[in-house]
């Protein structure tokens, strides 16, 4: 019975919750609720129902629609930042970096594709979460621009400002959430060859 995590008067100790909140399941059930409605249809009652949870147990942990938002902010910035890092750490020639970040950020945007664009785009946002993805943005750029820059020295891109290349890259694949649909079946290995065939990236061959 869900009166059993809101009550408090039965045998559990006073003022802690039954539950643990799991923050990675918040923000799949935050995401869930963006492919389904957008940021309108985000809410406290919305969530803790796709939790299966009471709203009073979810608002111990998680007391406003903004923290909701920080919670996927959160969680998807650092998936992000982990597998490029990792790629970079994992890979030493700027070609194949460059490739395998676009990869990534393929699938990214397929993946994200339901709140990605109002992160970007920053409208709906609270404005410390808007600040908080702007500062992310920054560092996540500065890692692709070093690459990008690593490129243009090794004449695999041709020689152009890096950081309006990076973004422009960036751009054209953020794109993707906006006009991407499962049912055209594109995969985001296809996106991601299209974009290095546009970029006439060269690449080492193994």
């Amino acid at each position: 019975m869900s009166t059993n995590y809101d009550g408090g008067r039965a045998s559990r100790s006073r003022g802690r919750p039954r539950l643990e909140i799991n923050r990675d399941a918040v923000a799949d059930a935050v995401a869930e609720l963006f492919a389904e409605g957008g940021i309108e249809a985000v809410s406290i009652a919305d969530t803790a129902e796709k939790l299966s949870v009471s709203r009073a147990t979810l608002y111990r942990t998680v007391p406003t629609k903004e923290d909701l938002l920080g919670i996927l902010f959160e969680r998807s910035t650092r998936e992000l930042t982990e597998r490029a890092d990792a790629v970079l750490a994992d890979i030493v020639e700027p070609g194949e970096q460059l490739v395998e970040l676009i990869k990534l950020q393929s699938e990214a945007a397929i993946q994200m594709r339901s709140y990605m664009p109002v992160f970007f785009g920053g409208g709906g946002l609270p404005p410390d979460v808007f600040m908080r993805w702007r500062r992310w943005s920054k560092q996540f750029e500065k890692r692709w621009s070093g690459v990008v820059e690593a490129c243009m020295d090794e004449g695999r891109l041709d020689k152009t400002d890096p950081v309006v290349a990076t973004r422009l890259i960036l751009g054209m694949i953020i794109w993707v959430s906006r006009w991407y649909r499962p049912s055209e079946k594109i995969t985001a290995d296809q996106i991601a060859d299209a974009a290095i065939t546009l970029l006439r990236l060269k690449v080492a061959k193994p």
